[in-house]
Protein backbone atom coordinates (compact mmCIF):
# COMPACT_ATOMS: atom_id res chain seq x y z
CA UNK A 1 0.00 0.00 0.00
CA UNK A 2 1.35 3.46 -1.35
CA UNK A 3 2.41 5.41 2.24
CA UNK A 4 1.06 8.77 2.69
CA UNK A 5 3.33 11.95 2.09
CA UNK A 6 3.37 15.07 3.60
CA UNK A 7 2.62 18.68 1.60
CA UNK A 8 5.66 19.82 -0.56
CA UNK A 9 7.47 22.78 1.45
CA UNK A 10 6.21 21.08 5.10
CA UNK A 11 9.29 21.46 7.96
CA UNK A 12 6.94 19.46 10.17
CA UNK A 13 4.20 16.91 9.14
CA UNK A 14 2.25 14.25 11.12
CA UNK A 15 0.13 12.13 9.54
CA UNK A 16 -2.41 9.50 11.86
CA UNK A 17 -0.40 10.03 14.94
CA UNK A 18 -1.68 8.26 17.94
CA UNK A 19 -0.36 7.77 20.92
CA UNK A 20 -0.91 6.22 24.13
CA UNK A 21 0.05 6.37 27.94
CA UNK A 22 -0.93 3.08 29.33
CA UNK A 23 -4.56 2.47 28.40
CA UNK A 24 -5.10 6.30 28.01
CA UNK A 25 -5.36 7.60 24.47
CA UNK A 26 -3.39 11.21 24.25
CA UNK A 27 -3.54 12.22 20.99
CA UNK A 28 -6.51 11.00 18.83
CA UNK A 29 -5.40 10.84 14.99
CA UNK A 30 -3.83 14.02 14.34
CA UNK A 31 -2.81 15.21 11.77
CA UNK A 32 -0.93 18.28 11.49
CA UNK A 33 1.30 20.19 8.89
CA UNK A 34 3.66 23.45 9.74
CA UNK A 35 4.87 25.36 6.06
CA UNK A 36 7.91 26.89 6.58
CA UNK A 37 7.91 30.63 7.64
CA UNK A 38 4.62 29.64 9.10
CA UNK A 39 4.14 30.19 13.31
CA UNK A 40 1.46 27.70 14.75
CA UNK A 41 0.26 28.18 18.26
CA UNK A 42 -0.88 25.03 19.95
CA UNK A 43 -3.80 26.21 22.35
CA UNK A 44 -6.77 24.10 24.98
CA UNK A 45 -7.20 22.87 28.22
CA UNK A 46 -4.41 21.14 30.51
CA UNK A 47 -4.36 17.55 29.53
CA UNK A 48 -5.43 17.92 25.82
CA UNK A 49 -2.12 16.18 24.08
CA UNK A 50 -0.54 20.02 23.43
CA UNK A 51 2.99 19.13 25.01
CA UNK A 52 2.60 15.84 23.83
CA UNK A 53 1.91 16.59 20.80
CA UNK A 54 5.34 18.74 19.98
CA UNK A 55 7.79 16.02 21.72
CA UNK A 56 6.57 13.39 19.09
CA UNK A 57 7.35 16.48 16.26
CA UNK A 58 11.09 15.85 17.37
CA UNK A 59 11.38 11.60 18.67
CA UNK A 60 10.96 12.63 22.49
CA UNK A 61 7.87 10.84 22.59
CA UNK A 62 6.95 7.81 20.09
CA UNK A 63 3.53 7.78 19.04
CA UNK A 64 2.36 3.82 18.74
CA UNK A 65 1.10 4.51 15.68
CA UNK A 66 1.45 7.38 12.71
CA UNK A 67 3.85 9.13 10.73
CA UNK A 68 6.19 12.17 11.83
CA UNK A 69 8.05 14.02 9.46
CA UNK A 70 10.74 16.76 9.98
CA UNK A 71 11.26 18.78 6.55
CA UNK A 72 10.24 15.84 4.24
CA UNK A 73 12.49 12.94 6.07
CA UNK A 74 10.56 10.53 8.50
CA UNK A 75 11.35 10.65 11.57
CA UNK A 76 8.98 8.06 13.17
CA UNK A 77 6.77 5.51 11.47
CA UNK A 78 4.16 3.72 13.40
CA UNK A 79 6.08 3.41 16.77
CA UNK A 80 9.85 3.14 15.51
CA UNK A 81 12.24 6.00 15.11
CA UNK A 82 15.35 6.48 12.77
CA UNK A 83 18.58 4.62 14.04
CA UNK A 84 20.24 7.04 16.73
CA UNK A 85 22.62 8.99 14.42
CA UNK A 86 19.85 9.95 11.65
CA UNK A 87 17.66 11.07 14.39
CA UNK A 88 20.32 13.34 16.06
CA UNK A 89 21.07 15.10 12.13
CA UNK A 90 17.33 15.23 12.09
CA UNK A 91 16.63 16.50 15.52
CA UNK A 92 19.40 19.74 15.42
CA UNK A 93 17.18 20.69 12.61
CA UNK A 94 14.34 21.18 15.12
CA UNK A 95 15.48 23.60 17.98
CA UNK A 96 13.48 22.87 21.81
CA UNK A 97 12.81 24.64 24.77
CA UNK A 98 11.24 23.89 27.29
CA UNK A 99 8.84 25.03 30.39
CA UNK A 100 12.37 24.43 32.60
CA UNK A 101 15.61 25.71 30.94
CA UNK A 102 17.19 22.76 31.57
CA UNK A 103 21.27 24.87 32.04
CA UNK A 104 23.92 23.01 33.44
CA UNK A 105 24.42 24.78 36.65
CA UNK A 106 28.26 24.60 36.43
CA UNK A 107 28.70 26.20 33.26
CA UNK A 108 28.95 29.73 32.26
CA UNK A 109 26.12 30.83 30.31
CA UNK A 110 28.61 30.88 27.01
CA UNK A 111 29.66 27.28 27.54
CA UNK A 112 25.78 26.39 27.96
CA UNK A 113 25.25 27.54 24.58
CA UNK A 114 28.62 26.15 22.91
CA UNK A 115 28.65 22.86 24.17
CA UNK A 116 25.85 21.31 21.72
CA UNK A 117 27.68 23.07 18.40
CA UNK A 118 30.83 21.94 19.05
CA UNK A 119 29.80 18.30 20.35
CA UNK A 120 27.36 17.60 17.88
CA UNK A 121 28.34 20.07 14.95
CA UNK A 122 31.57 19.74 15.43
CA UNK A 123 32.17 23.29 15.49
CA UNK A 124 35.66 25.01 16.07
CA UNK A 125 35.65 26.57 19.61
CA UNK A 126 36.56 30.14 18.22
CA UNK A 127 33.62 30.09 15.55
CA UNK A 128 31.36 28.63 18.46
CA UNK A 129 31.93 31.41 20.95
CA UNK A 130 31.77 33.79 18.15
CA UNK A 131 28.12 32.66 17.30
CA UNK A 132 27.30 32.11 21.29
CA UNK A 133 28.03 36.26 21.54
CA UNK A 134 26.04 36.81 18.62
CA UNK A 135 23.04 35.02 20.01
CA UNK A 136 23.28 36.33 23.82
CA UNK A 137 22.87 40.20 22.02
CA UNK A 138 20.06 38.96 19.57
CA UNK A 139 18.56 37.83 23.26
CA UNK A 140 19.34 40.78 25.14
CA UNK A 141 21.83 39.37 27.09
CA UNK A 142 25.33 40.12 25.85
CA UNK A 143 26.54 41.11 29.21
CA UNK A 144 26.05 37.58 30.46
CA UNK A 145 28.32 35.03 28.60
CA UNK A 146 30.51 34.67 32.01
CA UNK A 147 27.75 34.39 34.30
CA UNK A 148 26.74 31.36 36.07
CA UNK A 149 22.89 30.12 35.34
CA UNK A 150 22.20 30.09 38.97
CA UNK A 151 23.17 33.89 39.21
CA UNK A 152 20.56 34.41 36.30
CA UNK A 153 16.31 35.41 36.35
CA UNK A 154 14.05 32.54 35.19
CA UNK A 155 13.40 35.42 32.22
CA UNK A 156 16.94 35.26 31.65
CA UNK A 157 17.64 31.41 31.73
CA UNK A 158 15.22 31.04 29.11
CA UNK A 159 16.59 33.51 26.66
CA UNK A 160 19.39 31.28 27.51
CA UNK A 161 17.66 28.44 26.63
CA UNK A 162 16.51 30.19 23.52
CA UNK A 163 19.80 31.19 22.16
CA UNK A 164 21.19 27.44 23.24
CA UNK A 165 18.83 25.87 20.58
CA UNK A 166 18.99 28.75 18.15
CA UNK A 167 23.17 28.08 18.15
CA UNK A 168 22.52 24.84 15.97
CA UNK A 169 21.11 26.55 13.61
CA UNK A 170 17.51 24.57 13.36
CA UNK A 171 15.01 25.29 10.61
CA UNK A 172 12.38 25.31 13.06
CA UNK A 173 11.69 26.05 16.53
CA UNK A 174 9.41 23.96 19.23
CA UNK A 175 8.45 25.88 22.22
CA UNK A 176 6.57 23.90 25.11
CA UNK A 177 4.55 26.50 27.14
CA UNK A 178 7.86 28.69 27.76
CA UNK A 179 6.71 31.21 29.70
CA UNK A 180 4.90 28.86 32.56
CA UNK A 181 7.62 29.12 34.92
CA UNK A 182 7.99 32.42 35.16
CA UNK A 183 7.38 35.19 37.21
CA UNK A 184 4.34 37.17 35.50
CA UNK A 185 7.18 40.38 35.34
CA UNK A 186 9.22 38.34 33.56
CA UNK A 187 7.19 36.76 30.64
CA UNK A 188 7.20 39.88 28.21
CA UNK A 189 11.23 39.42 28.20
CA UNK A 190 11.17 36.15 27.06
CA UNK A 191 7.97 36.65 24.39
CA UNK A 192 9.84 39.81 23.29
CA UNK A 193 12.46 36.97 22.09
CA UNK A 194 9.96 35.06 20.14
CA UNK A 195 8.56 38.31 18.40
CA UNK A 196 12.13 39.26 17.08
CA UNK A 197 12.20 35.35 15.72
CA UNK A 198 8.74 35.82 14.36
CA UNK A 199 9.53 38.82 12.48
CA UNK A 200 12.61 37.42 10.95
CA UNK A 201 10.38 33.86 9.32
CA UNK A 202 11.54 31.58 11.81
CA UNK A 203 9.43 28.63 11.53
CA UNK A 204 7.61 27.99 14.72
CA UNK A 205 5.32 25.46 16.40
CA UNK A 206 4.79 27.34 20.01
CA UNK A 207 2.52 25.68 23.20
CA UNK A 208 1.12 28.35 25.35
CA UNK A 209 -1.51 29.81 27.71
CA UNK A 210 -0.74 33.25 26.95
CA UNK A 211 -4.12 33.91 24.88
CA UNK A 212 -3.36 37.80 23.47
CA UNK A 213 0.44 36.60 22.42
CA UNK A 214 -1.11 33.60 20.39
CA UNK A 215 -3.88 36.19 18.83
CA UNK A 216 -0.37 38.64 18.20
CA UNK A 217 1.97 36.20 16.70
CA UNK A 218 0.21 33.25 15.32
CA UNK A 219 -0.30 32.85 11.34
CA UNK A 220 -2.75 29.93 12.92
CA UNK A 221 -3.69 28.55 15.92
CA UNK A 222 -4.50 24.80 16.49
CA UNK A 223 -6.98 24.09 19.15
CA UNK A 224 -7.00 20.79 21.02
CA UNK A 225 -9.21 19.05 23.29
CA UNK A 226 -8.77 15.50 24.57
CA UNK A 227 -6.11 14.44 22.17
CA UNK A 228 -7.88 15.92 19.16
CA UNK A 229 -7.49 18.95 17.00
CA UNK A 230 -10.93 20.61 17.48
CA UNK A 231 -10.26 24.02 15.39
CA UNK A 232 -7.97 25.59 13.35
CA UNK A 233 -7.95 29.43 11.55
CA UNK A 234 -6.51 32.37 11.55
CA UNK A 235 -6.35 34.31 15.12
CA UNK A 236 -9.38 36.15 13.20
CA UNK A 237 -11.12 33.04 13.07
CA UNK A 238 -10.41 31.30 16.39
CA UNK A 239 -11.18 34.45 18.30
CA UNK A 240 -13.96 35.51 16.58
CA UNK A 241 -17.52 34.48 15.56
CA UNK A 242 -16.01 31.75 13.19
CA UNK A 243 -14.56 29.55 16.11
CA UNK A 244 -16.77 26.29 17.06
CA UNK A 245 -18.93 25.91 19.93
CA UNK A 246 -15.77 24.07 22.06
CA UNK A 247 -13.43 26.74 21.12
CA UNK A 248 -15.58 29.47 22.43
CA UNK A 249 -16.11 27.60 25.52
CA UNK A 250 -12.52 27.58 26.35
CA UNK A 251 -11.88 30.75 25.36
CA UNK A 252 -14.72 32.15 27.38
CA UNK A 253 -12.97 30.70 30.40
CA UNK A 254 -9.26 31.91 29.66
CA UNK A 255 -9.65 35.07 28.92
Amino acid sequence: MTQPKASAGALISTIGLFKYFGDTLILDDINLTVQRGEVVVLIGPSGSGKSTLLRCCNGLEIAQKGIVEICGERLSQQGQLLPERQLDALRTRAGMVFQSFNLFAHLKVIDNITIGPRKVLEQHAEESRRLGLELLDKVGLADKADAMPGNLSGGQKQRVAIARALAMRPELMLFDEPTSALDPELVGEVLQVIRLLAAEGMTMIIVTHEMNFAREIADRIIVMDRGRIVDSGTPEMIFGSEANPRTRSFLAKVL
